[in-house]
Formats: structure tokens, C-alpha cells, sequence
């Protein structure tokens, strides 16, 4: 959160590399109706939804934040539909071309287990400090909910010991571009 993943991945997809978004899948699960969202209702009941029957996603957040039982519940409702998404969107690409390079944007891959089922890792990195005042800056957070979620989180120390390839984000756009082109050209070697 923060740290600068979806700019990254954007300039992998300026390059020609295929994202697919962890986020964006997990949105459209808990869209009203969809299976993911009548098991959320059935099991955190209607009080988790808005006026208009979406899933109130701060108010999901307030619940799963500030209990790690609940947190447990509802991945196990979601993780195991976004990885079978992922590796059906990822499958669908290698289909149109074998030599693709596919990046997942996911906060939670390595946290959820998922990172196994990825051919590399890759770990944007930015500190604490950072990370929040660029979230509180986006708007509709305070600092407090945004240090919760990050402490919530795998420690980035932890992450790395998972990473294959770390980005730095601690300085400059450029010096982020310069990152994702250098492991750009080693991804379409290994492709």
C-alpha cells in the first residue's frame, strides 16, 4: 500500500507487459449478486452493504483490520477465486502469445501464498513514511487507517526474503523507470 506497485506495473504495461489486478478481480467478485459476495453477506451479514447493495468496502476494511479472525473469513472467500481468475486470465494470454510477459499486481501474494505460483517476485519497496503520505494524499484515509493496514501487513523486511527482484521507490520517477526497464530486459530474455 503506497509503495508504488501499480506505477511500476503501469510502466511494465507501457512496455508491452500484460498486468493482471489482483484488486480489480476482487472487485468484480464482490459485485452484489456475484457467488464471493453472497458468501461475504452470508458470512459478515447485510450490514457490510452500502445503500445500493454493493459491499461497503470501508466498512469490510473496519472489520477485517481490526480482527485477524474476520481477515481470515474473507480471504478465504476471495483468495481462492482470484488466484483461479488470475491463472484463467493467464492462461487466456499465453494462449494469444506463448512469449508473453504477465505481471499480477497483488498486495497480498505472497501473504495469500500465491507467490508459489508465479515464475518470479518482485517487491516494490518504500518506507513507512512514504507509503503513508502518498495513501493520505489519494484521499479517504487518515494516517491512522493507512498505518493500520500497512502493520496489518507482512513487514517489508519479510517480503524481501520472498522477492526475487526488489525495486527501490525511495527516490525519483526516473530512478523507478530506470528499475522497471532493466528487469523488463531480463523478463523478455527469460521469455
Amino acid at each position: 500500500m503506497g509503495s508504488g506497485k501499480t506505477l511500476a506495473a503501469s510502466m511494465f504495461r507501457e512496455l508491452g507487459v500484460r498486468t493482471i489486478d489482483a484488486d480489480a478481480i476482487c472487485r468484480d467478485l464482490v459485485a452484489p449478486g456475484e457467488p464471493a459476495w453472497k458468501e461475504i453477506v452470508d458470512q459478515f451479514g447485510e450490514g457490510v452493504l452500502a445503500g445500493d447493495r454493493t459491499l461497503d468496502r470501508q466498512r469490510m476494511a473496519g472489520i477485517v483490520f481490526s480482527d485477524p479472525t474476520q481477515k481470515k473469513k474473507l480471504e478465504s472467500i476471495l483468495h481462492p477465486r482470484v488466484f483461479e481468475e488470475e491463472a484463467r486470465i493467464y492462461d487466456r494470454l499465453r494462449k494469444e502469445d506463448p512469449r508473453v510477459i504477465v505481471i499480477v499486481n497483488a498486495a497480498l501474494l505472497i501473504e495469500s501464498g500465491n507467490f508459489r505460483n508465479m515464475d518470479r517476485v518482485v517487491v516494490v519497496r518504500a518506507e513507512e513514511k512514504t507509503q503513508v503520505d502518498r495513501v493520505v494524499k489519494r484521499g479517504g484515509m487518515s494516517r491512522d487507517d493507512v498505518l493500520r493496514r500497512i502493520r496489518n501487513q507482512m513487514s517489508l523486511e519479510e517480503k524481501i526474503k520472498f522477492a526475487d527482484h526488489v525495486i527501490d521507490n525511495t527516490s525519483s520517477v526516473d530512478h523507478l523507470h530506470a528499475q522497471v526497464d532493466q528487469l523488463f530486459d531480463l523478463f523478455k530474455a527469460l521469455a
